[in-house]
């Protein structure tokens, strides 16, 4: 019985002195997007996390398909570059502007808002999505 407290405290103790705050995964996962690095950049996402778009509609759902979809682009664009233009974090909310560049300078400008609980990054919401002028 002992044996099992100590086990269960040892782990609830290590799982909130490695936990990330919601800023520190936004930013674990814009650096793993700069990389390239698919397994970095997934890492801070749930299982089951939701993509929206602009309008509230659910692209898609779950961190295989995000590392499908991300994993093609990382491969195929290697000038792919995500530059931070601001970041507000808020509890357990990142609300980010991006500058986002792609192959022969093409950018596009982005807000998307991270939500997170337990640990992870829960859901994205693609707010705003503008073509560089």
């Amino acid at each position: 019985m002992k044996k099992s407290i100590l086990t269960i405290l040892t782990v609830l103790f290590t799982n909130l002195v490695l936990a990330q705050t919601p800023e520190e995964l936004a930013n674990a996962q814009l650096e793993a997007y700069n990389n390239r690095d698919i397994e970095a950049f997934v890492e801070p996402y749930s299982d089951s996390v939701k993509v929206f778009n602009d309008k509230r509609e659910l692209l898609y759902q779950g961190k295989e398909t995000m590392r499908a979809q991300y994993g093609s682009m990382f491969a195929s664009t290697p000038d792919l570059n995500c530059n931070l233009l601001n970041r507000i974090a808020v509890s357990d909310t990142v609300i980010e502007h991006e500058e986002v560049t792609f192959g022969e300078g093409r950018k596009i400008y982005a807000i998307v808002m991270y939500k997170v609980s337990n640990g992870k990054i829960q859901e994205v919401h693609f707010l705003d999505r503008k073509n560089a002028e």
